[in-house]
């Protein structure tokens, strides 16, 4: 029997966007320039900052698109 779908979550989607855009920038970065680690860098950036203020533009562009806030991005 398989577990029931659980929906993704604004919480969820933000991370996995966060994670897949640092190895697009890491791999980019190998294969192209190493100037493509300014991306990785903003994504942390973004991802420290989201941590004290909650602000996260992902999340609200997230939101828009119709997925559900779990406790954090309410």
């Amino acid at each position: 029997m398989l577990p029931e779908e659980i929906p993704m979550q604004i919480e969820n989607a933000v991370m996995a966007f966060a994670g897949l855009m640092i190895m697009v920038s890491v791999a980019l970065a190998w294969a192209v320039s190493p100037w493509f680690l300014l991306l990785t860098a903003f994504v942390g950036a973004n991802l420290f900052q989201t941590a004290f203020t909650g602000f996260c533009p992902a999340a609200i562009i997230l939101k828009k698109l119709g997925l559900k806030a779990g406790s954090v991005f309410r």
